[in-house]
């Protein structure tokens, strides 16, 4: 993402087909990376003995808070294959929690889930308007849809939920009355076989189960809706000829237009869905973490989102597997935080090891030297002491999304015209 304003470069020479287009690892790469983690994950419980590193209810809650994460990280990546840079994604966000709580307490929370998408369309909207249509800095127009957005629920919620049948109901100025809950699914058999399983501590075999448990138990229908849009969204924008046209925008859109694309109306789109899918990210939180709209309940996981977006480059799985560490992180703090982080220690020594090894083997000399200094000193940490300070563990979120942007910075290839002006007309 650039913070500046330039024009859009001119048309690039046409490369060879195929070429430099599949910048992500194949699919028996991705499951010997999975088979590894789980492997050391497992060694890490049985040598710790802290059970509930990869536990059922630790992973069910993971995936609860990742969800809201990836939603946000998910319309960035709309937004962004398109060209337009959205920092706005948390005030979006926030206008999904009002709007889900504003018309959830009054009507039904499925209203309400639709009401939260479209309050994030219509801050989607505004932004796009602000950058296709005028031209507006997309950084400043994102910082003041976050400003906008803030200032007018805490106002509307003084306005609809201080007084009257709302207060009566349980409202007040910072948050709305409770909202209907949202059905869960759980797979019936299933679930509770999986349990006994992770209930014995095998190696490896109670790990899967307790993994698996955690996906398939109490989930709701949010949920289950996020993963087929982070599967749709896939799906439209590299496997359709609608998905090759909007990402022409965001990487060379004078080239587009001289094909024939109407690249505003492809990133009104992208923008609007972008809008949409972070309005759904804020209605997750009024409706199935809270069951209620309260004043700051996004928390920055807009930002967050964007974090999740930029380690995944660009790309859906990533990004899932992004959220997922950005949520489970977060999850530590609410399920005996202090020992799981400290077992956490432990794997961090052995991917730091591991990291030291593969920068010596590739002559980077002093990186590898300094992962390794690292390391010693987080083992000095792990065993002079038996738990993290409650502090640390409530800032290991933020902690994960600094390590993390840090070390993928150098394998990141976002769009080539990301947040550049764009001027229908430019290229003749």
């Amino acid at each position: 993402m650039t913070a500046t304003m330039t024009d859009t470069p001119p048309p690039a020479a046409p490369k060879a087909a195929g070429a430099s287009q599949r910048s992500g690892r194949s699919l028996g790469q991705i499951l010997v990376i999975v088979a590894g983690a789980l492997l050391l994950l497992a060694a890490v419980r049985m040598i710790t003995g802290s059970n509930s590193l990869d536990s059922a209810g630790q992973v069910g809650a993971a995936l609860g808070l990742a969800v809201p994460i990836g939603l946000a990280g998910l319309a960035g990546l709309w937004s962004e294959r398109s060209g337009v840079v959205n920092i706005g994604l948390e005030g979006m966000m926030i206008l999904g929690t009002f709007g889900a709580g504003w018309v959830g307490w009054q009507s039904s929370p499925w209203l309400g889930l639709l009401c939260g998408i479209g309050f994030g369309v219509l801050g989607g909207l505004l932004h796009a308007v602000a950058t296709v249509t005028f031209g507006v800095d997309h950084i400043v127009s994102g910082v003041a849809i976050n400003l906008l957005a803030l200032g007018a629920t805490q106002y509307l919620a003084k306005l609809f939920f201080a007084g009257g049948s709302a207060a009566n109901a349980g409202g007040n100025p910072k948050q709305s009355p409770p909202v209907g809950s949202l059905p869960q699914v759980t797979v019936p058999g299933l679930s509770s076989g999986l349990h006994s399983l992770e209930q014995h501590h095998w190696f490896l075999v109670s790990d899967l189960a307790g993994i698996i448990g955690g996906l398939v138990t109490d989930l709701s229908v949010v949920t289950i809706l996020a993963a087929v849009l982070f599967v749709g969204s896939w799906w439209v924008l590299w496997r359709t000829p609608f998905g090759l046209r909007l990402r022409s925008c965001g990487e060379n859109p004078t080239a587009a237009e001289s094909l024939g694309v109407n690249v505003y109306k492809y990133k009104y789109l992208a923008v609007a869905v972008s809008g949409g899918l972070a309005g759904l990210g804020g209605a997750f939180l009024a409706l199935v973490t809270s069951h209620t709209y309260l004043e700051g309940q996004t928390a920055g996981r807009g930002y967050i989102g964007l974090a999740a977006m930029i380690f995944g480059n660009w790309r859906p799985g990533g990004l899932a597997m992004g959220a997922g560490l950005f949520g489970y992180s977060d999850a530590l703090q609410l399920r005996n935080g202090g020992t799981t982080v400290h077992a956490l220690l432990l794997l961090l020594v052995i991917l730091l090891v591991v990291l030291a090894g593969w920068k010596l083997y590739r002559t980077s000399l002093w990186q590898g030297a300094i992962s390794l200094i690292v390391a010693a000193l987080v083992l000095l940490w792990y065993l002079v002491t038996d738990e993290v300070p409650s502090d640390f563990v409530g800032a290991t979120p933020y902690v994960v999304t600094l390590l993390v942007l840090s070390l993928s910075a150098q394998r990141l290839r976002m769009p080539k015209a990301d947040g550049m002006r764009y001027r229908k007309g430019q290229g003749k």
